[in-house]
């Protein structure tokens, strides 16, 4: 060993300071999941794998905590509801250390729940395949053909069919959670008309943005009365942090609302751009803004 000079002695002093001042905005990139205040996900169809078991080495591979599965589609008769698809899926997850994150059923924006029988089952079933997953928050999506913007009859058929499929989400222990283009207010009025705490809002950023809402308001609105049971963090057409929504200003209202669930990377891929990469670039990003 050389001997330890003045100058080097001080130079390494400094190297050490700045170590030290960049360790605490690099830590939460490293750190064990569950030190981590928000466990990230993404959604399997966002991934390019929806209603496939397959997804969670994707996952791993960008490095996310689990990932958001589809019950599945029409096509498939929704084949999470079959023990034997559960057990591939659990065996998936369990393979990568990752975690079944929540479910979801999307095909209600294409077949929906306000008009087709089919989805009452659905629906039911979910619930149950939700609780054997050990999960807590089931997505109804209400877009596309589900869209109750100005549906009064739609809407009253959705309340009733909430209304009774809640006392079973109840027991089980389940969230029903409403993702739509209706305002925190329009769908605390689906709520309140329901009646159950089974039904919440899956608070999905970039959409409610988009449709010209106060996001910052909204979620501490609906936060404080308990009413957000997951996050989607998306962008169209950008990555996460180069478009229209302020992620810093989302934490800090995750923050008042004391909010530590998941949160699911949706969409956020430029045009022509990768999803691979983008979805790294993205987990990377929204680990910083939620360390």
């Amino acid at each position: 060993m050389q001997p330890l000079t003045r100058r080097t002695f001080v130079a390494r002093s400094a190297r050490t300071a700045a170590a030290l001042a960049a360790a605490p905005a690099l830590a939460p990139l490293f750190a064990a999941p569950q030190q981590r205040p928000f466990k990230i996900g993404a959604c399997d169809w966002s991934l390019g794998k929806m209603a496939m078991p397959d997804v969670f080495a994707v996952a791993r591979e960008i490095g996310l905590d689990g990932v958001q599965v589809s019950l599945g589609t029409e096509k498939d008769d929704m084949h999470l509801r079959q023990p034997a698809v559960q057990q591939a899926y659990q065996d998936a997850a369990r393979k990568s250390g990752l975690a079944i994150a929540s479910l979801a059923i999307g095909e209600l924006n294409n077949i929906p729940y306000k008009k087709d029988p089919r989805t009452i089952q659905w629906v039911s079933d979910c619930v149950d395949v939700t609780a054997a997953l050990g999960c807590k928050v089931i997505l109804l999506a209400f877009f596309g053909n589900g869209d109750l913007r100005g549906d009064a009859a739609g809407t009253d058929e959705v309340v009733r069919r909430l209304k009774e499929v809640a006392p079973k989400a109840e027991k089980k222990g389940v969230i029903l959670g409403i993702e739509s283009w209706l305002s925190a207010a329009e769908h605390v009025a689906i709520i309140d008309r329901v009646g159950s705490k089974a039904v919440q809002v899956y608070y999905d950023v970039c959409n409610s943005n988009d449709r010209g809402y106060n996001i910052y308001d909204e979620i501490r609105w609906l936060g404080k009365k308990g009413l957000i049971c997951e996050f989607h963090a998306k962008e169209n057409g950008s990555l996460l942090g180069l478009g229209k929504v302020d992620f810093k200003k989302v934490r800090a209202a995750m923050d008042d609302i004391d909010y530590a669930g998941w949160v699911e990377i949706e969409g956020a891929v430029p045009e022509g751009a990768q999803m691979l990469p983008s979805y790294q670039a993205n987990l990377k990003f929204l680990r910083g803004v939620l360390a």
